[in-house]
C-alpha cells in the first residue's frame, strides 16, 4: 500500500509542465450506470427481482487513475466498482457511478473532483488514486464523504469525511508482522530495499526494523534507491557479499524482478523474496514473461485471496462475473470491490433518510467492517485514526506464485501482528 505514494511523486513533477485548465478540458469522464428492469442484467436489479425490497438508488463518484503512470496500478477499478454494484443490489440498493480520471497529474485529479461535486453532484465519491491527497482539501471542504484506500498521503488521518478500507496507515511505525514471517521462513540475513522517495523509503525501513524485532539479522538495507530503476548490477553483488537469505522490496515489479533474476543468475538462492504488489491479474495479464520472472516469489495482499475458496472470495468472485470482469482479481478490483462494502454498510446506517450528512454520520460510527468477509474473522475500526500500521489487526495475507497459480502460504493468510512499542522510522 505504501508502494503507490511513490507514483505520486511523481506525477507532481509531471505536473509542473502541465497547465491546469487544458487537464481540466480534457479530463476523461466515464458515466456507467447500474441497468434497470432486467432480470437477467447485472448489478444491483438482478438482486432487487429476487426478492430484496429496492432502498433507493443513489449516484456516487470514482475518482481514480484511468490514464497515466499510475493506471498499471489503478486502471481496472471500474471492474471492482461494477462488483460492488451487485454487492449493493443484494441489499436492495441500486448504485449508479460516475468514473472521473485523473490522468495521474494533481491537477487532473483536482478537476475531476471537482467535476464529480460541481456537474454530477455525487453523494459520495470513492477514491482508489495516487494522487487523492490533490483534491482532499477541496472534497473536505465540500463535506463530500470519501471511501478508499490510504495509500497516497496521511490525509485519511486528519480528514474527517475520509475513511480508508485499510485504516489510517501511519507509515513511521512498525509492526511485527513482516519480520514474524521471515522468521517462521527460516530467513537468517534480510534484505530490504526501498526506492529513494518517502514513503518507499519508510516501508523499507519498517520492514527492516519488524525483522530485527524478530530476531533476523538485516545484511542489506538500501532505501535510497533510484525511483522505477533496472540497474541492479552493484546492489545484487552487495547483497550477494552480504550472505542474504531473505530479500523484501518496496519497489515496483520491474525493479522487483529484474533484481530477482540477477540475484539468479549469480547463484544466490533466497528462501523468500517479498513483495507488496503484482498478485492476480495485475500479473498474469503482464504476459509470459513476467509470469516466467516471478516463479518462487512472494506476494503481499491486504485482503483474503481468492484462492482461498471462502464464502467471501466465491462471492467476490461472483460478483466480479456479474460485472463482467473475469480471470484473477487486481489490485484495484479488490479496492473498488472492498470501497463498495464500506459504503453499503454506510447506507445501511443512515437508516432510510440518506443525504451527505447522513451518510458521514454512519460511516463515523463503523467500528467492525468486514471488507464483505474478504478480512476473514477480523474486523476493522474505519475510525481508528491513532493505531493503524499495516491494516486490519496488523494481518496481511501471503501467497507464493507457483506456475500461474497463486498458492496461499500456509500459516500465512492471513499473518497478524502488534505495533512494536517505542520503534518508528524515518525516511
Amino acid at each position: 500500500m505504501r508502494l503507490h505514494h511513490d507514483l505520486a511523486r511523481r506525477a507532481r513533477r509531471a505536473a509542473r509542465d502541465r497547465r491546469a485548465g487544458r487537464l481540466a478540458a480534457a479530463i476523461a469522464l466515464v458515466v456507467a450506470t447500474a441497468a434497470c428492469g432486467s432480470a437477467g442484467s447485472s448489478g444491483g436489479p438482478a438482486a432487487t427481482t429476487s426478492g430484496v425490497a429496492s432502498k433507493g438508488t443513489y449516484t456516487i463518484g470514482v475518482l481514480s487513475d484511468i490514464t497515466g503512470p499510475a493506471s498499471s496500478v489503478h486502471g481496472s477499478t471500474p471492474g471492482g466498482i461494477r462488483a460492488g454494484v451487485a454487492l449493493a443490489a443484494r441489499s436492495g440498493y441500486t448504485v449508479k457511478y460516475v468514473v472521473a480520471d485523473t490522468q495521474t497529474t494533481p491537477a487532473g485529479t483536482l478537476a475531476a473532483a471537482q467535476l464529480l461535486v460541481t456537474q454530477k453532484h455525487v453523494l459520495a465519491v470513492i477514491a482508489n488514486s495516487a494522487l487523492t491527497f490533490a483534491a482532499s482539501d477541496y472534497l473536505t471542504a465540500h463535506n463530500v464523504p470519501v471511501i478508499g484506500p490510504a495509500e497516497d498521503a496521511t490525509e485519511w488521518i486528519t480528514a474527517k469525511n475520509m475513511f480508508s478500507i485499510y485504516g489510517a496507515l501511519h507509515p513511521t511505525r512498525v509492526a511485527t508482522t513482516v519480520g514474524a514471517f521471515f522468521k517462521a521462513q527460516g530467513v537468517a540475513r534480510l534484505a530490504s530495499l526501498g526506492y529513494a522517495v518517502p514513503t518507499s523509503s519508510l516501508a523499507s525501513e519498517a520492514w527492516a526494523a519488524s525483522a530485527r524485532a524478530a530476531g533476523v539479522d538485516v545484511a542489506y538495507l538500501n532505501s535510497k534507491f533510484p525511483l522505477g530503476s533496472t540497474d541492479v548490477g552493484p546492489t545484487v553483488l552487495a547483497m550477494k557479499n552480504a550472505g542474504v537469505d531473505g530479500l523484501v522490496m518496496s519497489v515496483q515489479p520491474n525493479t522487483a524482478f529484474a533484481l530477482i533474476t540477477a540475484l539468479r543468475d549469480q547463484g544466490v538462492s533466497l528462501k523468500v523474496a517479498l513483495i507488496p504488489t503484482g498478485y492476480g491479474g495485475d500479473l498474469t495479464q503482464a504476459g509470459p514473461g513476467a509470469v516466467q520472472a516471478a516463479q518462487g516469489v512472494y506476494f503481499l495482499l491486504g485482503f483474503e485471496p481468492v484462492e482461498m475458496g471462502t464464502a467471501a472470495t466465491k462471492q467476490f468472485v461472483d460478483d466480479l462475473k456479474s460485472g463482467g470482469v473475469t480471470g484473477e482479481p487486481t489490485f484495484a478490483q479488490y479496492q473498488g470491490y472492498v470501497s463498495m462494502a464500506l459504503l453499503v454498510d454506510a447506507l445501511k446506517g443512515t437508516g432510510g433518510g440518506v443525504t451527505q450528512q447522513t451518510l458521514l454520520t454512519a460511516l463515523a460510527n463503523i467500528h467492525d467492517f468486514t471488507a464483505a468477509g474478504l478480512y476473514g474473522d477480523h474486523k476493522l475500526d474505519v475510525n481508528d485514526r491513532e493505531n493503524a500500521v499495516n491494516g486490519v489487526d496488523n494481518c496481511t495475507w501471503i501467497v507464493k506464485l507457483t506456475g500461474r497459480v497463486f498458492q496461499p502460504v500456509k500459516g500465512a493468510v492471513p499473518i497478524c501482528g502488534t505495533p512494536v512499542p517505542g520503534v518508528t522510522v524515518s525516511s
